[in-house]
Order: C-alpha cells, then sequence, then structure tokens
C-alpha cells in the first residue's frame, strides 16, 4: 500500500467487497507470502503438473483457539493438518489451497503474522499453495480467522495403506510423544490457571511415512488429531472388527503433559497431536519401523504400543499398575477447538 493508503489496524467489511481494499488485503497479505504473485497464479483457475502416481485429494478446516499457541499457530497448522492427511495415505504433498474466512475487527497485523506462517509451513513442506479465496464475516460470526484447505497429492502405484491390510497379530506403533498439542492449546487459553513448558508437536509427518513406504509390512498410518490415540485406536477396532490393545507403560507421554492432564481430569490418549504418526505394521516388521522412525530426529521417542488381536471391537488398556481398563470410545469432546 502507498502513503495515501496506510496499512489499517483491523479487519473491516470492506476487505471483503471486491474493491481496492479487498485487492490490497489479497495482494500484501496472501499472494506475495505465499509466492502467487506471478501472472499465471493471477487468474481463478491454476493448472497444475503433477508427476506419475495415483492422485490423492484431501480437505480440512481449521477452527484453533487461540489462533497462535506455542509450537505454532492455526497458519502452520492448516498446512501441517493438510499435509500429513496425505502423507498417511502414502502420497507426497504437491498443492495446496486455501480459504480463510476471516472476521470483522481481527487486528491487521495478526492475519500478515498468521498467513506468514503459513506461507513458512508450505515452503518447508515443499508444497505451493496456487488457489484460494477470502471472506470477511461480520463481527461475531467469527472467531478471529478460519482456514479452510484442499491438498493434492500423488501417491506410487502400487501402494496400499489402508484398514482393509490389517489382521489379528499386527503390531501398533506411535512416532513419538502423545497429547503434546491438545495441552498446548489448552494451556494457552489460560482458562484453567495454569502454565507449563508445553509445545505443540505441529509438524509435517511426510519423513515419518516416507520412510516406511518399501517396507511390505506396513498395513495402515493415521495421524491422531482430534480424538488422539484412543479414537484412532477405536477407528482400528470397529474398522477391522477385533480389540485393540495397548500398554499403558510402553505409550510415550511427557511429564508435564501427564501432570496437566492429572489435574484437570483430562485422558491424555484422547488428546491431540499434530506431529505424529499411529502405524499398524505386521509384527515381523515392527522392529524394523522402530529403528528407521528413531533413527528421525521427529521419530527419536517412537514406540511400540499394542496389539491388534481376535475379539469383538473394543480398546483395552494394560495399566502400568497391571490391571485393565475399556477406553470408551469418545463422545463428547473433551476440548473442542483444537484444530
Amino acid at each position: 500500500m502507498s502513503s495515501l493508503h496506510p496499512t489499517p489496524d483491523y479487519i473491516s467489511l470492506a476487505h471483503g467487497n471486491g474493491g481496492r481494499l479487498m485487492q490490497a488485503l489479497i495482494a500484501s497479505v496472501f499472494m506475495a507470502p505465499l509466492g502467487m504473485d506471478t501472472p499465471e497464479m493471477q487468474s481463478d483457475a491454476a493448472p497444475l503438473v503433477l508427476p506419475e502416481g495415483v492422485v490423492v485429494v484431501t480437505t480440512d478446516g481449521f477452527i484453533v483457539k487461540p489462533l497462535e499457541f506455542p509450537g505454532g499457530s492455526i497458519g502452520s497448522l492448516a498446512v501441517h493438518g493438510t499435509v500429513n492427511d496425505l502423507a498417511v495415505a502414502g502420497a507426497d504433498p504437491c498443492y495446496l489451497t486455501l480459504n480463510a474466512l476471516i472476521e470483522e475487527g481481527l487486528e491487521y497485523a495478526l492475519l500478515k503474522r498468521l498467513i506468514e506462517d503459513l506461507a513458512q509451513a508450505a515452503k518447508a513442506c515443499g508444497v505451493q499453495v496456487v488457489a484460494g479465496d477470502t471472506k470477511v464475516l461480520p463481527k461475531g460470526e467469527g472467531s478471529g480467522l478460519y482456514l479452510a484447505t484442499t491438498g493434492i497429492g500423488v501417491r506410487p502405484v502400487g501402494l496400499h495403506w489402508n484398514m482393509a491390510q490389517i489382521q489379528p497379530g499386527d503390531v501398533i506403533l506411535v512416532s513419538g510423544p502423545v497429547g503434546d498439542h491438545g495441552t498446548a492449546v489448552m494451556l494457552a487459553r489460560e482458562q484453567f490457571g495454569l502454565r507449563g513448558e508445553v509445545y505443540s508437536d505441529c509438524a509435517s509427518v511426510v519423513p515419518l511415512a516416507r520412510a516406511l513406504r518399501e517396507l511390505p509390512g506396513v498395513r495402515f498410518l493415521r495421524d491422531p488429531t482430534r480424538g488422539g490415540v484412543a479414537t484412532v485406536a477405536w477407528e482400528v477396532a470397529k474398522g477391522v472388527g477385533c480389540t485393540v490393545h495397548l500398554q499403558e507403560k510402553a505409550i510415550p507421554l511427557r511429564d508435564p503433559v501427564a501432570t496437566v492432564c492429572e489435574i484437570l481430569g483430562y485422558d491424555p490418549y484422547y488428546l491431540a497431536c499434530e506431529g505424529r504418526v499411529v502405524a499398524v505394521v505386521a509384527p515381523d516388521q515392527a522392529a524394523t519401523v522402530l529403528v528407521r522412525w528413531q533413527a528421525l530426529a521427529q521419530g527419536a521417542a517412537a514406540a511400540i504400543i499394542g496389539t491388534v488381536e481376535a475379539g469383538r471391537p473394543q480398546v483395552i488398556l494394560h495399566t502400568a499398575l497391571g490391571g485393565q481398563r475399556i477406553l470408551p470410545e469418545l463422545e463428547d469432546d473433551p476440548l473442542p477447538r483444537i484444530c
């Protein structure tokens, strides 16, 4: 913007009316940081060039509160959440689209910071934002900023990671400590009067997924976002018609996360992760998967946490004290607006 039209302090409804202010907003906040300020990108449809393979598409929405939290923001979360859905499907992420629903009154500088976070995350993941849209909601009809994305990737031909591959006797692994993201966002809301050194695990899981591609015994991968590890376990139990056994002592959990959950009465196994992978693999491949993950910085704390066994669909947690308890299927959201 020129000195005749200084940058405003807050977003107004005029930033969504298609006129000068909207064009200035798109150019300065979105187009330039996202690398979309080229003639080819300044049209209503973007041409895509994809490598050979099976095209994979995913879509997601992000309504996290607060918009910034220790370890990330809604901007980086939107990229990582979308890229991770492609990665656990076996795909290499290539392109993203972005829809921004901005509430009237949002600080202009905050919006710019959030989109810059998004741009940096996309660059680090090797994906290009190729299309998008912005809308401005009247004050009181949003919560600052909502983001919606679509991700496009390409999966190697012949790679089939899905629920149908799982068999009784298979082994379950997780790539790192659970519950970090949910706990970090919860503390950032400052509604419980607690503070702690807990950071979101918000990150791309592409390296973790790629490390397993040529292993024939890998059955199924999932990123445990909403509902956490327990909900992925239930997804497996119901999808396969088996009993999932989890070993409490084996599930990696940071001490601060465990402490917060104990004080507030949350179960960490239901809290969202945003940079972890749950894998179900053949028993003879479990040790290999563990070695490959632990060789990566992001998978240093990876662990074998359970098994899939014949039986009725349920999830049984074998406790550290030697007992058992059923982890019920999630109904009420224990922590809304987490991702």
